[in-house]
């Protein structure tokens, strides 16, 4: 099976054959890159589809996915991110791999077709000219023979003739001559090119196209089977990606099956837990007896009227009856007293956290710059030590304002937490005799007190103030009394306190913390009835954490 043996006679139909051809090929790489164009376009939307639903950094969203069916969402999302991931490696292989080696292998085949189809009308022009050269040489031939064929005659004619002279005779029969030797040279010359041509003839229709039409047919057929390759590359890119894609899909379905609706039920108690109690029943009024009625302290007429100051949960009082009033719209105070007990907690922890971590910040910052200083001391051409100083002191002043920020939120959470003793009968006396000399105050205004979530009273953040300034009071005579452990220490290191306020210490002896590092390196510990510092480098602390004062920086 050979096209230069088969289609000798079909140059023509070849050459718009391969055309043909390569408007496929071309035809099939626009496909590609056009499937490429999608997968560009797909990835992209899953990206955007994936961030849009994204929960947005310090907002109530990202709060919500602590619930496990939202984790599942969240790690769904993810997972869409590396499926996208997956459609643009498609994408970029298929470029790479077949739209672009196609590309150059378009142009290359363009180029040998070319280079054959132009050889093969060079050897058509060659056999053209050959035949009109026969065709000339066979006229010029058939003119001569017909000449001298004339000329032969016109002799004849003359011979017979008497009345001519004998020279007419001899010219006409010298002419008849030169005429036949025209014809002779006319037909040697014409079967020479005859042979010429027929030899050339043999050699284009059985060397020359043959050779040119298979160099052809060798040529669309590797353009077939590069097409065929490429096909089985379109359907391998695919196939690459198909384990990723389904770890993927697989990691979702993992991640479904990690949803516990128990643990997410968990998680709505405790955020909405209030720690209230559910309102009791109310006493029955008796409005027939002429005496003075007397009320129920679970009634609402006493929670309207008496204005009780204290929330006594787990015990009668009106803050049971907060599911039916109206929330208060005002501005959430410091102390978180307008929350639940269960909220309240929840939110102080959650502060006093975040300023220990700002604390531990400032403290490294601290160490650093006292490191640098240092090193400024030990090489001065590094820079000025003294330089440093007023950023020492700033960061120092921070630390404490921290400091006395943290002991604040701590008190109000060891307040929640029930582990600070509750206000003295004196602070009580002073909000009855408020609330005595206010009644009709208070009376307007204990719904606007009060709100659906159980907040505290306005008489409650006056207690809190009057409590803060009763613990302060009291903190003054503390000092007075021998300071309580909040932990123990071992000593690194040996310590010779010379210095007054020092302590010496023996290395391996185990003495009693009773005031940790304030910041300026130094720790305060008791040996007996014996106090005072010690290098805080020279110990190692071991904290109490429920022992009082004992704080832990996070």
């Amino acid at each position: 099976m050979s096209w230069g043996i088969e289609l000798w006679d079909q140059f023509d139909n070849l050459e718009k054959h391969t055309q043909w051809g390569i408007d496929i090929l071309e035809k099939y790489i626009k496909f590609v890159k056009e499937r490429t164009e999608i997968e560009l376009s797909y990835a992209k939307q899953l990206r955007n589809l994936a961030k849009k639903y994204q929960p947005k950094k310090n907002s109530k969203e990202e709060e919500e996915y602590r619930y496990t069916a939202c984790k599942a969402f969240l790690s769904t999302l993810n997972e869409m991110n590396d499926y996208a991931g997956q459609h643009e490696v498609i994408s970029e292989n298929m470029t790479s791999h077949i739209t672009v080696e196609l590309a150059r292998y378009v142009q290359e085949l363009k180029q040998e077709r070319k280079s054959y189809f132009h050889d093969g009308r060079k050897a058509q022009q060659h056999i053209e000219i050959c035949w009109k050269q026969l065709e000339s040489s066979k006229r010029r031939f058939e003119r001569d023979c017909k000449e001298a064929d004339r000329a032969q005659q016109y002799f004849e004619k003359m011979d017979a003739d008497i009345n001519v002279t004998k020279a007419d005779v001899e010219k006409a029969r010298q002419q008849a001559q030169v005429r036949h030797q025209m014809a002779e040279d006319s037909r040697a010359d014409y079967s020479s090119i005859l042979q010429k041509f027929n030899h050339e003839q043999h050699e284009y229709y059985h060397t020359h196209i043959p050779n040119i039409f298979q160099k052809i047919q060798e040529m669309e057929e590797r353009r077939i089977l590069r097409i065929g390759e490429s096909m089985k590359t379109y359907a391998e890119v695919d196939r690459q990606v198909i384990p990723i894609i389904g770890k993927c899909l697989d990691e979702i379905v993992k991640a479904a099956e990690s949803i516990d609706q128990k643990n997410d039920s968990q998680l709505v108690i405790e955020a909405y837990k209030s720690g209230f109690e559910p309102p009791g029943d109310i006493e029955f009024e008796d409005y027939t007896q002429p005496m003075k009625r007397t009320v129920s302290d679970n009634s609402l007429s006493n929670s309207r009227g008496e204005g009780k100051p204290e929330l006594k949960f787990g015990g009668k009082s009106k803050g049971k009856l907060w599911p039916f009033i109206k929330k208060n719209k005002g501005a959430a105070p410091e102390d978180f007293s307008n929350l639940p007990p269960e909220q309240r907690r929840k939110k102080l922890q959650q502060k006093v956290d975040e300023l220990n971590k700002e604390i531990q910040k400032e403290m490294d910052q601290r160490d650093a710059i006292t490191k640098m200083k240092d090193v400024y001391l030990k090489n001065p051409q590094m820079g000025d030590p003294a330089s440093l100083d007023h950023k020492l002191t700033e960061v120092s002043q921070n630390i404490e304002k921290l400091r006395l920020e943290a002991q604040k939120f701590e008190a109000w959470l060891a307040e929640v937490e029930g582990r600070l003793p509750a206000r003295g009968d004196q602070a009580r006396r002073q909000s009855g005799m408020y609330e005595a000399q206010n009644p009709t105050t208070v009376n307007n205004c204990a719904q606007d007190r009060e709100s659906p979530d159980g907040s505290y009273t306005e008489e409650q953040s006056q207690e809190s103030e009057v409590k803060v300034l009763a613990t302060d009071f009291d903190d003054e005579f503390d000092d007075e009394e021998p300071l309580p452990a909040i932990g123990t220490c071992k000593a690194l290191y040996t310590f010779e306190g010379q210095n007054e306020g020092t302590i010496s210490v023996l290395e391996g002896e185990t003495l009693y913390v009773i005031e940790e590092d304030k910041g300026d390196g130094w720790t305060r510990i008791r040996r007996n009835e014996e106090e005072g510092y010690v290098p805080t480098s020279y110990v190692e602390v071991y904290l109490d954490k429920n022992a009082k004062g004992a704080k832990t920086y996070i």
